[in-house]
């Protein structure tokens, strides 16, 4: 053949291979809970690449109420859309970071997803991902903020940006970065560099639920997002929404429908009336998650999330659980994470923040229980800061005694950030700890005179 036809041959070759390198970035976006199913991205995989990977924080902070970076690789997604421990996100006020993906070798690349679901600016995903084999000269394989990884042996594969003109973007939104060729490439290294979504607030920094690595030659994806155990219902007005993930404990789903929905339905509106504030807005959507990696702790909140211990909650179906999750609901009602508004805002003593939830727990929930009672076991170590049941019982001698309103004051000051122990003398005409004198000395009349 001649060698110029030679020549034409070799140059349409590499001219079609150049077409067929084209990184393509598809996004899609619900704004309801649709499971993460988008027309052109898969689900979130549980067997992919990135299962078995290491996940390292490069740069930023990670926020206290975030995830671990392990929550981006199980395969798993959030129940709503405000589970902060189900999702990966960087410190409030900060510009995002970066976080790298070893998938400990050398592996063809066929896809990159990533999904992130919350109901406000903390939805969409803006991101560039780079990619490295770990083997050019001058690698970095941590490179911190303000170097370049793309002259520190990196490349860069695509920049993400699902936000929209109209609107913050809330929902779910997920992006799949592939090569219409094949393979986007043979890594061992994946690099986020993410980057908040706004700066009007401290809080544009995206919830991210999960991030897949797709081998070419590695398995067919598979997940689990269809195997979660949900169960949700609702207020009978609509108001508040709840839903239920018992993927972890699946026989307990028959005791929260018939014995734990009537009364999340009953006392988290009741809740909210009792705990106003003004320009304050409880959240709407509430979500509960079964775990098993509590050990000790029976019950915790996070944002509008109860997270439950399985292994307690089956001890306790009968006895403590229905009071337990009703002090959650509290701490959700509570929000003194959210003093966002006040730049000033003076920290709350753990004594009141634990107080208050028992006191509506053991006072005004189950009263029958006499579970915050001071008894002669238990009056000489009682001070009116021992939080829990005990700092429960003087709450509610401060309501009985000095106001009715008084509880409901006192979450105020706190979730505003302007709770100072001035408060009580303003109030009251006394300090706390003579307050707290007082309510130990009529105890111990009350027992003296049995």
């Amino acid at each position: 053949m001649h060698t110029q036809s030679l020549f034409a041959i070799a140059l349409v070759l590499s001219i079609a291979t150049e077409v067929r390198a084209e990184i393509t970035v598809v996004t899609g976006k619900s704004p309801t809970n649709s499971g993460f199913a988008f027309p052109s991205i898969p689900a979130p995989s549980n067997n992919d690449a990135a299962t078995s990977a290491q996940l390292t924080l490069v740069a930023g902070t990670r926020d206290p109420n975030s995830g671990e970076l392990a929550v981006l690789r199980d395969g798993l997604v959030p129940a709503n859309e405000d589970q902060p421990a189900q999702n990966f996100f960087f410190r409030a006020g900060s510009d995002g970071g970066r976080i790298r993906i070893d998938l400990g070798r050398v592996i063809s690349v066929k896809q990159v997803n990533s999904y992130s679901w919350h109901a406000g600016p903390r939805a969409p995903q803006v991101y560039k991902l780079y990619a490295a084999d770990g083997m050019a000269d001058g690698f970095q394989s941590e490179p911190k903020t303000g170097t370049d990884p793309a002259k520190t042996g990196w490349k860069l594969v695509a920049s993400v940006d699902t936000r929209q003109v109209d609107g913050d973007g809330e929902g779910q939104h997920g992006v799949s970065i592939t090569e219409t060729g094949g393979a986007i490439g043979q890594f061992r290294y994946l690099l986020f560099d993410i980057s908040r979504t706004e700066d009007r607030d401290n809080f544009g920094n995206t919830f991210y639920s999960e991030f897949d690595v797709i081998d070419a030659n590695g398995p067919v994806p598979t997940t689990a997002v269809e195997k979660q155990v949900l169960t949700s219902f609702e207020t009978d007005d609509g108001k508040f929404k709840f839903v239920v993930d018992a993927t972890g404990a699946p026989d307990l789903v028959e005791w929260t429908e018939k014995k734990l929905k009537p009364v999340v339905v009953e006392w988290y509106p009741k809740i909210v009336e009792l705990l106003p504030s003004e320009g304050y807005q409880a959240p709407t959507a509430v979500s509960f998650l079964f775990r098993g990696d509590m050990q000790g702790t029976p019950a915790s909140a996070s944002g509008a999330t109860v997270n439950l211990n399985i292994p307690w909650f089956r001890r306790e179906l009968d006895g403590e659980a229905r009071g337990a999750v009703v002090h959650e609901l509290v701490h959700v009602v509570q929000s003194y994470w959210g003093r966002r508004a006040n730049p000033r805002a003076m920290a709350t003593p753990g004594w009141i923040v634990e107080g208050i939830p028992d006191y509506i727990r053991w006072f005004l929930y189950e009263p029958q229980s006499r579970g915050a009672e001071i008894t002669e076991r238990n009056i000489a170590k009682a001070k009116y800061d021992s939080s829990y049941r005990v700092t429960a019982n003087f709450l509610n001698w401060m309501t009985q005694t000095y106001d009715k309103e008084f509880v409901r004051k006192l979450n105020s000051a706190a979730r505003e950030g302007r709770y100072d122990e001035s408060l009580w003398k303003d109030w009251t005409g006394k300090t706390v700890q003579e307050l707290g004198d007082d309510w130990k000395t009529s105890h111990e009349q009350r027992l003296n005179a049995k």
